[in-house]
């Protein structure tokens, strides 16, 4: 779903004689089926549901078989001479219910809510699932059907101050990420002259939209597993029953509607960058564009040379052979903006440098805010007390101990083509010195093709192959060569991925730190078993003895939560933004699902 469009709320029945079939089997009544009532009964049910009517029927039921019928109960008023007209009605409608001041008028509106809930999914169309359909019926069966956003005023009726203040932070959904054209406050008929039916279908109209509003703020726009097979969160989304509950019970309706919107640090961080982003008086013009390529040192030749020039404000050399050189003072502006945007500091242009001067393009800045403002939704709302937090494209791995970062590393992670999946799990054990088994997708693409060109090619590797009839298994055991390295930290997922150690130490000096099959590198892991392990007496030199030619397992006593995240703004403590590389190209495809500029 990349943008919402109105909802259809005011379908109607063409008859009144077929909303008394919907009163007579809406959720909620005990009475019997009504009976075709008489045409005085009809007219007076017409008028006050506000429905077109065509011919009356005659009645086809005996007298002595009918029932009473709900709206029995509702007396008629006759019109006051002084009371304000509505407008005309239209051919064939007795038109909306004229009302002195001193009647109720909310008091009408519950036995038309029902008549509307009987119509519920026609109205709401394929927005809502049959699930939210039922909670919205829940809720207002919950209340008896009294209204829930309305309340008699001055003038006859209008939304109550908790809908006003709904409406208010509604109207304030772009300051979240979110699009305010989503979720309009629906018309109410206002005045001593309304609509019953008008203003229960409105009460309605606004639970539905308060329901997409929360379901939104926590994550339900987008199907992340339709971007890409392997961002696989598990979303929270609560029902439609759960969040009107909960905000007709709050003691502040419009904060406890804002406070579905990420509570994490990271979200509201971002948050105010956009609404500085946009607050600025002038929009800036775009920058030049300097797109990916070869790795620029001091002294190269390329034809992105000029661009870069153009791109700091530098004036070209007059001799037109040096117009391609990367030289010594484009080399310091470009430090100048590494330092500035927290990158290495080496005046070499590659990956990272190239995006971060991609991401500061007030043309791009605001659609990449948004896509990573959506991201946060959907991590758990409560990351854990203790928890591990990887930013893959960051190539950082963080420990968290009641929201601050306690230890901080260095991480490889998969490169484009098998990339890290974006999901959260619990850390249950490790395993020191472990046997690695090699996964089907690298069995499929590295060891078979390896295997027909070269019959030594796993004994060269330190690999044992075993056969079981046509089946080939193969593995490396413990020891220096292993590709896991001395240890690994196992959160069981359907990924099949983990954390571990590598004896391949030197790819963490690298700035571009995507090399691995799908799973994360860490650069100290004993450091992070300490972390993990040392208070239930499994510190880090006895964890290192255990190192030998054989498996040994050491489970938590308490599982830690893992969350392997794609983040690629950060804002920093002091507001200033820092740029990651799109190594898999999720900010374009979050941009795109959003319907947002590319």
């Amino acid at each position: 779903m990349v943008a919402h469009a109105p909802i259809p709320f005011a379908r109607r029945t063409a008859h009144a004689v077929a909303l008394a079939a919907l009163l007579a089997a809406a959720p909620g009544l005990s009475a019997p089926a009504l009976a075709a009532p008489d045409e005085t009964r009809l007219a007076a049910l017409d008028g006050r549901a506000g429905l077109d009517a065509g011919p009356l029927p005659a009645a086809s039921a005996p007298a002595e078989e009918r029932v009473p019928s709900p709206l029995d109960a509702m007396p008629t008023y006759p019109v006051p001479a002084d009371a304000p007209q509505a407008s005309p009605p239209r051919t064939g409608s007795l038109g909306p219910i004229a009302l002195p001041p001193t009647i109720g008028a909310e008091a009408l509106v519950g036995p038309m809510l029902i008549g509307r809930l009987g119509a519920i999914e026609g109205d709401l169309g394929l927005e809502y699932g049959a699930d939210d359909v039922a909670g919205l019926r829940a809720f207002y069966a919950a209340r008896a059907h009294a209204p829930a956003w309305i309340a008699p005023a001055a003038d006859g009726l209008g939304w109550s101050e908790a809908a006003l203040a709904l409406a208010h932070v509604l109207a304030a959904a772009g300051d979240e990420g979110l699009d305010p054209a989503a979720y309009p406050l629906p018309p109410l008929p206002a005045g001593p002259a309304f609509d019953p039916a008008a203003a229960a279908q409105a009460d309605i109209a606004f639970s539905a939209v308060l329901v997409r509003y929360a379901q939104d703020a926590r994550g339900g726009r987008l199907e992340p597993t339709r971007l890409h097979e392997l961002i696989t969160p598990t979303l929270d989304i609560p029902g439609a029953e759960a969040i009107l509950s909960g905000l007709a019970d709050a003691a502040d309706p419009a904060v406890a509607l804002a406070d579905h919107n990420p509570p994490h640090e990271g979200y509201r961080r971002l948050r105010t960058a956009l609404a500085e982003l946009r607050a600025a008086e002038t929009a800036p013009e775009p920058m030049v564009a300097v797109p990916p390529g070869p790795v620029l040192r001091p002294g190269a030749r390329d034809a992105r040379v000029p661009l870069l020039r153009a791109r700091f404000g530098m004036e070209a050399p007059q001799a037109e052979a040096e117009a391609r050189v990367y030289d010594v003072a484009l080399a310091g502006a470009v430090e100048d903006f590494q330092r500035e945007h927290g990158l290495v500091v080496d005046g070499i242009v590659g990956n990272q440098t190239i995006a971060a001067l991609a991401s500061v393009d007030p043309a791009r800045r605001e659609g990449d805010l948004l896509a990573n403002m959506e991201r946060w939704r959907w991590l758990p709302r409560d990351l854990g007390e203790k928890a591990i937090f990887v930013n893959v494209p960051g190539y950082r791995l963080e420990v968290l101990d009641g929201g601050a970062i306690v230890h901080e590393t260095r991480v490889v992670v998969g490169k484009p083509g098998q990339e890290t999946p974006i999901f959260s799990d619990e850390m249950e054990y490790v395993v020191v010195s472990p046997t690695w088994t090699i996964p089907p997708s690298i069995m499929r693409n590295e060891i078979l093709p390896g295997l027909r060109a070269d019959p030594n090619y796993a004994a060269a590797r330190g690999y044992e192959v075993i056969r079981n009839g046509s089946t080939i298994t193969v593995r490396q055991p413990p020891g220096p060569r292993n590709a896991l390295g001395h240890i690994k930290f196992m959160f069981p997922n359907g990924h099949h991925v983990y954390l571990h150690d590598t004896p391949s130490r030197g790819l963490f000096d690298t700035i571009r730190r995507a090399y691995s099959h799908g799973c994360v590198r860490v650069e100290n892991p004993f450091a992070l078993a300490d972390l993990l392990l040392a208070e239930q007496g499994w510190p880090e030199a006895r964890l290192r003895a255990l190192v030998g030619p054989r498996e040994r397992y050491v489970h938590l006593d308490e599982h830690v939560p893992v969350h392997l995240a794609y983040f690629t703004l950060e804002v920093e403590d002091d507001g200033r933004i820092v740029p990651h590389e799109d190594i898999y190209g999720f900010d374009r495809l979050t941009r795109e699902a959003l319907g947002l500029d590319p």
